[in-house]
């Protein structure tokens, strides 16, 4: 369930506890995200509108549950658009690029587009455990 967003917007507070995160976390993300640009009155407050909220789930969900770094999500949000991702279709130029099921290896179908780079991440992390306990 997504809250109502008031006309004014959110103020900073109200945008990280929609988001799940802590304050520090959003004003940063403005310095790495170009395109991340809410509103900001003479007295410096920020103010967060609708497409502000949806930019932010995308960074999120690209930077928490996709694993991606900050480097790589600009470079993803570069590459497929930014509305295209808050939609969840790929850009018309990448959709035509995109590998047919047949020549993709089944554990990558099977992860799913979105699930693919943190199901890759945990199985480093798994590899880099083991490495460790053969080590010792």
């Amino acid at each position: 369930m997504t809250p109502t967003i008031p006309e004014r917007g959110l103020k900073i507070g109200e945008a990280a506890r929609v988001l799940g995160v802590e304050t520090y976390v959003l004003r940063f993300w403005e310095t790495q995200f170009p395109f991340l640009k809410p509103k900001h009155t003479r007295t410096k407050h920020r103010f967060y509108q609708e497409r502000d909220v949806a930019v932010l789930r995308v960074i999120k969900r690209l930077l928490h549950d996709e694993g991606f770094t900050i480097a790589g999500a600009n470079k993803h949000i570069k590459e497929f658009g930014i509305d295209a991702l808050m939609t969840g279709k790929p850009a018309a130029k990448h959709a035509a690029a995109a590998p047919s099921p047949e020549s993709v290896a089944p554990a990558e179908v099977s992860a799913g587009d979105g699930n693919a780079r943190r199901v890759l991440n945990e199985v480093r992390r798994d590899l880099e455990t083991i490495h460790k306990i053969l080590e010792d």
